[in-house]
C-alpha cells in the first residue's frame, strides 16, 4: 500500500514540476483572519510556516467525502503522531478522533502553497492568493490526478473541494499534525489541556486562517471577530475550512444574513448565547437573562473557568404570527455575552399550498429538474462546565501560647467539562391513495392522490435542552420544487413525532392526500421534504428526505364508457 502511495505521489509531483498558473476553474468560498501569537515554550510551540492544507473531494448533493483526504505542504514535517486522514465532514457526521502514530503522509507540490496561517513574525496570509491557488486549473488537474478523480468529472458541478488548514507544532514535547477541527476535538478530550498551552495557535490563528464567506455544505458563514480566540464548539461548527465550488447546483435558501435565528411560527425553539470573561464559579456566579416577548427568562449558575466560555440557553415557543423579534440579553455577576441583542425572524410555512388540480390541466413544456438539497445537520454536541472544589488544607500557627494554630482550606475551584449531544434520524414513506382503484404499492396512475408519512427519531442525553423535529415541508416535482409546497401536520408529539399531509380541501373525501397532475409523464415521481426545527443549544438539526412513486398511465385510462341499457 505504501508503495502505491509513493507512486501516486511521484505522479502528482511530476505533473506539477512543469506546472504554470493558468485560468481559474472554480469559485473559492474562503476567507481568513488571525492575529499575533503569544509566547510559547520549547515543549509547546508552533513555528511560522509549519502549515499545510488538507484537500478532500466532496459530493455536493450528498455532502459526503468521495476521496481519501490529501495533505499538501511546503515543509517536510517530522511528525510523532497525527489523527489520520479524516475530513471535517466526517467528524461532523460522528467519526471519532483516533490517534495515528504511523508515518505521516503528505505531498510537497512543485507549485508552492501560498502562506496559509498568519503570524506576527511572518506576516499575514493573503486570502486572495489562497483562493487563486486552489482555483487554478493546473492545481485542480493535479488534485484530480492525485485523488483518482477525472478532471472533467470533478469540475462538472457535482463535486466540491473541502479545504482545511493543517498545523505542525510541538505539544508536550511531541510534534503533531492537526486540522483546526482535530485540535478542537483533541482539546475536548484533554479537558482544555491543548488550549491551555497553545491557545494563540490552536484556538486563534489555525481555525481563523480559513472560514466561509457564505454558508455551504452545512457550515455557516463566519461573521464574528477574526483576531480573537475562539471556543472548541465554534471551531467544530464554523471554522477551519474553505470550499471550492465549480458550479452552484443547489437552490439558494432564504436570505437570513441579517438575523441570528430563523424560526417558524408556533414552534418550540432553543435560543443560546456564549458567555465569557473572568471566571464564574459558585462563589462568583453568572446569571443570564433573555427578554423574549415581554417575559424574562433567567438562566442562573452559568459557570466556566478563566479563559473559557459557556453557552447559556432558554427553551421557548415562538408566536403564531410572523414577525421579527429582538431579544435583549443581560449578564449579571461578571462576564459578557457575545451579543447584547439577538434578532430572530419568525416565518409562517403554510402560505403556499398547491392550487386545485383540474382534469384538463396541461404542461407540454414540462422538464424534470434536479432534486434540491439543503445544508443539513443530523448530529451536534455542546458542553457544560461543572465546578468542583479542590481542597488544600494549610496549617496556620498563632502567636498566642495557649493556641498552637489552626487549619484553613485554601483550595480553589476546578472545572470538569461535561459533554452532551443530540442526533436526528428520519425516514419518509409514500403510498397511493386507497381511492385509487389501480394503485399497487408505489406504482400509480397520474391524476390520483398519494399519502406521505415522515417518521422522526431524536436521541439525546440532555432532553431538556433538545426539542423534537417539529416541522416538515414537502416540495413537488411538477412545480420544480418551488412556488408551491405543503406544510405537514404534526401527528403526536415527543422525540418520535410523525408528520403527514393536512386534510386536502380539494379532496372529495377530505383525505390527507396530494394529487399528482394528470399530465405528469410516466416514470419516477419524487417529492422532496425538508425536515427541520429540532433545536439544540448548538443550533438546529435538519434532514433532507425523499421517496419515489412510479407513474404508469393516467386517471382517464380507468374510465369506462358504455351505452345506456335500453331495457332498464
Amino acid at each position: 500500500m505504501k508503495g502505491k502511495w509513493r507512486i501516486l505521489c511521484a505522479v502528482f509531483l511530476c505533473c506539477w514540476l512543469c506546472a504554470i498558473p493558468v485560468k481559474a476553474v472554480g469559485d473559492g468560498n474562503v476567507d481568513g483572519g488571525g492575529g499575533s501569537m503569544g509566547q510559547g515554550s520549547s515543549q509547546n510551540v508552533w513555528s511560522p510556516g509549519n502549515d499545510g492544507v488538507r484537500v478532500t473531494v466532496v459530493r455536493a448533493e450528498g455532502r459526503e467525502p468521495v476521496t481519501r483526504p490529501v495533505d499538501l505542504t511546503n515543509k517536510k514535517p517530522k511528525i510523532d503522531y497525527s489523527f489520520g486522514k479524516v475530513c471535517k465532514l466526517s467528524y461532523s457526521g460522528g467519526t471519532a478522533l483516533s490517534v495515528d502514530t504511523g508515518t505521516y503522509e503528505y505531498v510537497n507540490p512543485a507549485q508552492a502553497l501560498p502562506k496559509i496561517i498568519s503570524s506576527q513574525s511572518n506576516g499575514a496570509a493573503n486570502i486572495e492568493a489562497i483562493k487563486n491557488y486552489f482555483t487554478d486549473e493546473q492545481v485542480i488537474r493535479s488534485i484530480a490526478g492525485l485523488t483518482g478523480m477525472d478532471f472533467e468529472v470533478l469540475v462538472s458541478g457535482g463535486y466540491k473541494l473541502l479545504l482545511e488548514p493543517v498545523g505542525y507544532y510541538r505539544f508536550q514535547g511531541s510534534m503533531i499534525a492537526t486540522t483546526a477541527t482535530e485540535a478542537a476535538l483533541y482539546d475536548e478530550k484533554l479537558s482544555g489541556g491543548l488550549r491551555k498551552r497553545m491557545v494563540s495557535f490552536t484556538h486563534k490563528n489555525l481555525p481563523l486562517s480559513m472560514f466561509l464567506e457564505t454558508g455551504d455544505l452545512g457550515y455557516p458563514a463566519w461573521g464574528k471577530s477574526t483576531d480573537q480566540t475562539v471556543s472548541d464548539e465554534e471551531i467544530k461548527s464554523s471554522l477551519g475550512l474553505g470550499i471550492v465550488r465549480f458550479q452552484d447546483i443547489l437552490p439558494e435558501g432564504p436570505e437570513v444574513a441579517s438575523y441570528d435565528y430563523e424560526y417558524r411560527t408556533n414552534t418550540e425553539v432553543i435560543t443560546s448565547v456564549r458567555i465569557k470573561g473572568g471566571q464564574s464559579d459558585p462563589e462568583h456566579p453568572v446569571t443570564v437573562t433573555f427578554q423574549i416577548g415581554g417575559r424574562d427568562y433567567r438562566v442562573e449558575n452559568v459557570y466556566y473557568p478563566e479563559g473559557e466560555e459557556q453557552l447559556a440557553w432558554v427553551r421557548w415557543t415562538t408566536p403564531k404570527e410572523e414577525q421579527v423579534m429582538e431579544i435583549p440579553v443581560t449578564v449579571e455577576g461578571g462576564g459578557t455575552a457575545e451579543k447584547g441583542i439577538i434578532t430572530a425572524r419568525i416565518t409562517e410555512l403554510g402560505k403556499n399550498p398547491p392550487p386545485d388540480p383540474n382534469a384538463n390541466d396541461r404542461n407540454d413544456s414540462f422538464q424534470a429538474v434536479q432534486i434540491p438539497y439543503r445544508s443539513e445537520a443530523t448530529t451536534t454536541g455542546w458542553s457544560v462546565w461543572k465546578p468542583w472544589w479542590k481542597a488544600e488544607w494549610v496549617w496556620h500557627e498563632t502567636p498566642e501560647a495557649e493556641e498552637e494554630g489552626y487549619w484553613v482550606d485554601e483550595g480553589w475551584w476546578e472545572f470538569l467539562l461535561e459533554r452532551h449531544s443530540a442526533s436526528l434520524s428520519a425516514s419518509m414513506e409514500l403510498w397511493g391513495d386507497e381511492k385509487s382503484p389501480t394503485a399497487n404499492g408505489k406504482t400509480m396512475k397520474s391524476g390520483y392522490g398519494f399519502h406521505e408519512r415522515v417518521m422522526t427519531s431524536v436521541q439525546t442525553d440532555q432532553p431538556d435542552a433538545v426539542t423534537p423535529a417539529q416541522n416538515a415541508v414537502t416540495y413537488f416535482p411538477e412545480f420544480g420544487y418551488k412556488t408551491f409546497w405543503r406544510l405537514l401536520e404534526r401527528m403526536g408529539d415527543g422525540y418520535g413525532m410523525t408528520h403527514e399531509f393536512f386534510e386536502n380541501s380539494y379532496s372529495t373525501y377530505r383525505g390527507r392526500t396530494h394529487f399528482t397532475p394528470i399530465w405528469y409523464p410516466d416514470g419516477s415521481y419524487t417529492p422532496y421534504t425538508w425536515l427541520m426545527d429540532c433545536w439544540t443549544p448548538a443550533g438546529m438539526l435538519a434532514r433532507n428526505l425523499t421517496d419515489t412513486l412510479q407513474i404508469q398511465g393516467n386517471l382517464w385510462e380507468d374510465w369506462h364508457i358504455a351505452p345506456q341499457n335500453p331495457w332498464r
